[in-house]
């Protein structure tokens, strides 16, 4: 006689009868596998924070004139990201990334609110690390948004 409970020990049943197989990353939103559109990945989304965090660092040093500048280099960031995804879509690092951050639910631009909450959670980093099954991390789950490759 077989347990109709099953045990945690048997695993997922082979078939779940679950037909929304994820295919790639971004179809559940659906955005293009490659090209325009579609999603960016880890490497290239640090990579313009990385970018975005050199701008700031280089201001905040040339307004104090000295080495010792994390919390204006924050404000700076700060100010900068949602300013300029909020007017461009795109910071300047994910400009010269071929990036921009877009709406998932409507084709609209990104706007101030969502930019303002977008950079708030960005400030805990801990959020963008932490990704969903498409790929977005928790920042953009949040608040509706995707990085994805402008180009």
């Amino acid at each position: 006689m077989a347990r109709i409970t099953g045990s945690w020990l048997s695993g997922p049943p082979t078939d779940s009868g679950d037909s929304a197989i994820l295919g790639y990353q971004g179809e559940q939103l659906g955005l293009p596998k490659t090209g325009a559109g579609s999603l960016s990945g880890m490497g290239r989304r640090i990579a313009a924070l990385f970018v975005d965090w050199m701008i700031a660092l280089g201001i905040a040093t040339f307004i104090t004139r000295s080495g010792s500048a994390s919390s204006l280099t924050l404000l700076i960031w700060f100010v900068i990201g949602v300013v300029a995804v909020a007017l461009f879509g795109f910071t300047p690092g994910q400009y010269f990334l071929r990036l921009r951050t877009v709406r998932i639910d409507a084709p609209v631009p990104v706007g101030f609110v969502r930019a303002l909450a977008r950079q708030i959670l960005l400030i805990f980093v801990a959020p963008a690390l932490f990704t969903d099954a498409d790929g977005r991390g928790m920042h953009d789950r949040a608040t509706g948004t995707a990085l994805v490759h402008s180009r």
